[in-house]
């Protein structure tokens, strides 16, 4: 664990307020009763899979959260300034806990980074210390202030606002998962771990070097208690885990951490790119919440707006027979704005109707944005028929219709392969 996982820092369940366990925990089974966990339908290698693990994404208002394939949209969290509608009252409160638990964990990890970053210092000025001591057998007086200086130019980048935003969660992906409903469930290939809920992998669609945080709530009972009684070689099956490996390397010993209720762990800085992990599943349902630092750069209503209100800025209404127009046929312009008439359908309009209508079991915030979405599209769609009708005319030369037309058939070709895997899905 010290020397290949040491960017792992695990805390037992005694170590987070008891009033934060009643609320997250109730908030968990709350939105389980309100049936609000569902299984995505993700695309692998061109290839649709139900993932056997329930899901729900909770956050910050307008943000979204891609994974293989398939975005999900938060439930907006309790956010200053917003005004969000939930189905229930206990919704709402299941929605706060989670509010809580996201500052509490991202205190937890700013501080595990935090002393990370010093630890990692001083290991620079301890080598520097060594090294100098073996290239020139100095004298004690002049070890100090060597290291001193060496160390000062090794100090990492890392200031406090860079730690804060690699701590900032903007969204938890909370999981639920029964393993004794699944039919079936993948042994672990490598280290004879057993059973596995989510096989190995990296976390994707993440501030880079950002910081994960997972909180675990296991149902356990009388399943558990039961296997504690045989003596067991290797890991309790019994009780649910987190593994680790190296990333493709299945030579170093692989880890696996139990977890019972009330657990957190925290992966630090590149952990998750240099290393996979995995979770293994017990007897018991589990509930986990895992809080995320996601790259929102292409992912929020803000984003999507913007992209359109860009694209909107070449349509105009002509002065004189009051009729839709373009402002300008440049290849550029022209190819700018079907690339992002293909962004709005397939990244957002399709991605959401798809599997959206089950968020309005929490809220339905995201309805009105959605109808802005479709009305910004539609006068997308007009944008397409103009550049086509454009290039029916006289005045365009050969060479001009030549290069619109090739760089159109490009996008619109793709936006019917589009349409066509979007049907089948």
């Amino acid at each position: 664990w010290k020397t290949k996982y040491s960017k792992l820092i695990f805390r037992n369940s005694d170590t987070v307020p008891e009033e934060l366990h009643q609320m997250v925990q109730e908030g968990f089974l709350t939105l389980r009763k309100h049936n609000c966990f569902f299984q995505d339908l993700v695309r692998i290698k061109g290839k649709d899979f139900v993932t056997p693990v329930s899901r729900i994404l909770i956050g910050n208002p307008g943000c979204t959260y891609k994974y293989l394939n398939t975005r999900l949209f938060t439930v907006p969290w309790p956010t200053e300034g917003y005004d969000i509608k939930y189905c229930s009252p206990q919704i709402h409160d299941a929605c706060k806990a989670l509010v809580r638990l996201n500052d509490y964990l991202h205190i937890e990890a700013f501080e595990a980074l935090q002393g990370q970053n010093l630890f990692e210092m001083k290991e620079i000025k301890d080598t520097t210390v060594i090294d100098r001591e073996q290239n020139f057998g100095t004298s004690l007086m002049e070890k100090g202030s060597v290291s001193k200086d060496q160390s000062s130019c090794c100090v990492p980048e890392d200031d406090y606002i860079s730690l804060k935003n690699r701590t900032s969660y903007n969204l938890t992906l909370l999981n639920y998962m029964d393993p004794l409903q699944m039919l079936y469930l993948k042994q672990e290939p490598y280290f004879g771990m057993g059973n596995m809920a989510v096989s190995w992998h990296h976390d994707e669609n993440l501030v880079e070097r950002s910081t994960v945080a997972v909180y675990s709530y296991s149902c356990e009972g009388s399943a558990v208690e039961e296997s504690n009684h045989q003596k067991l070689k290797g890991r309790d099956p019994a009780v649910w885990h987190v593994g680790l490996k190296v990333a493709w390397d299945i030579e170093t010993p692989g880890l696996a951490i139990p977890l019972h209720q009330g657990d957190f762990y925290l992966m630090l800085d590149d952990l998750n790119m240099t290393h996979q992990h995995c979770v293994l599943a017990g007897f018991s349902p589990r509930f986990s919440s895992t809080h995320r630092v996601a790259d929102c750069s292409r992912g929020t209503l803000e984003y999507i707006f913007g992209q359109c209100e860009l694209a909107l800025q070449n349509l105009q209404t002509d002065s004189d027979s009051m009729a839709l127009c373009l402002k300008s046929l440049e290849t550029a312009v022209v190819k700018q704005v079907e690339e992002i008439h293909n962004e709005v359908e397939f990244e957002w309009l399709r991605q959401f109707w798809f599997q959206g209508k089950r968020y309005l079991k929490c809220t339905d915030w995201w309805l009105k944005p959605m109808a802005k979405l479709e009305e910004f599209w539609r006068k997308m769609e007009t944008m397409t028929s103009l550049v086509l009708s454009e290039l029916g005319k006289e005045e365009q030369t050969v060479e001009q219709r030549k290069k619109t037309i090739s760089c159109l058939l490009l996008v619109l070709t793709e936006r019917q392969k589009l349409r066509k895997e979007w049907t089948a899905r």
